[in-house]
């Protein structure tokens, strides 16, 4: 069963960076499409980045040029590096692993607050 745990949210200010970490158990981590997304309050969830298993990356609009998503596949982790965060970046961030093109499993969450 897959299984995937994030870590590293938490409060920041406006301006300043964090790291987001996901570790993926339960399956081939190098096989399959990962990503993260998000959903702030009272939106809806929306895509922030993702990254194939040959390290292709797509990223949302309004993250281009901030946030970094990598992976080490040796340590079945995925990262997303967010820098020059701003208050609208505060959601709960999900970790997503594109299974098969039609299964996805998510992680619990991980709430990112920028303070202004």
């Amino acid at each position: 069963q897959v299984q995937l745990v994030e870590s590293g949210g938490g409060l920041v200010q406006t301006g300043g960076s964090l790291r987001l970490s996901c570790a993926a158990t339960g399956s081939i981590f190098s096989l399959h499409t990962m990503g993260w997304y998000r959903q702030g309050p009272g939106k809806q969830r929306e895509l922030v980045a993702t990254i194939t298993n040959w390290g292709s990356t797509n990223y949302g609009d309004s993250v281009k040029g901030r946030f970094t998503i990598s992976r080490v596949n040796a340590n079945n982790t995925l990262y997303l590096q967010m820098n020059s965060l701003k208050p609208e970046d505060t959601a709960v961030y999900y970790c997503n692993m594109n299974y098969d093109g039609w299964n996805h499993y998510w992680g619990q969450g991980n709430q990112v607050t920028v303070s202004s």
